[in-house]
């Protein structure tokens, strides 16, 4: 399993999200996502967030709140534990990104668009400021098969 990292920085009521449409063969093609990447050798989880943020947005995050852990497993994509973090105090200027297209999402607006269906679980979780927690994505293909949330399924 890998290790990664996805941050929602958020403004306004809107979170940068990524319009995953630039890479082939990307577990996340035309979905939209937060920002973030796999963790490098010995590089802490909050580390990889502050790297992940200013390479692909060009924004200097500071303080970015660890949500949780979530445990994403499937059967087309290799599992990863993706370190959750809301970012809410940052600086800069937006850059383009070789991964997608960035933009400013109203909220309500961003629950519409393609997604993986775990996300609007640990979305909610996150926006609710639920203390630190550990959620189990399990899909087969696009379909969410199963989610636990701290050891009891949902």
């Amino acid at each position: 399993m890998k290790n990664t990292t996805l941050g929602y920085i958020e403004r306004d009521g809107c979170y940068l999200l990524l319009h995953r449409i630039k890479k082939e063969n990307d577990l996340n093609k035309d979905k939209w996502i937060g920002i973030g990447g796999k963790l490098e050798e010995n590089e802490s989880p909050e580390e990889g967030m502050l790297r992940e943020a200013k390479e692909e947005t060009g924004l200097t995050v500071y303080a970015p709140r660890y949500c949780g852990i979530v445990t994403f497993v499937s059967d087309v994509w290799e599992g990863e534990y993706m370190h959750l973090f809301h970012i809410t105090d940052f600086d800069g200027q937006l850059c383009e990104c070789d991964e997608g297209v960035l933009e400013w999402i109203p909220k309500e607006r961003f629950a519409k668009l393609p997604q993986w269906e775990g996300d609007k679980l640990f979305l909610r979780l996150m926006q609710e400021n639920i203390p630190f927690f550990s959620l189990k994505l399990q899909y087969e293909g696009d379909r969410l098969l199963c989610a636990t949330l701290n050891g009891k399924q949902l």
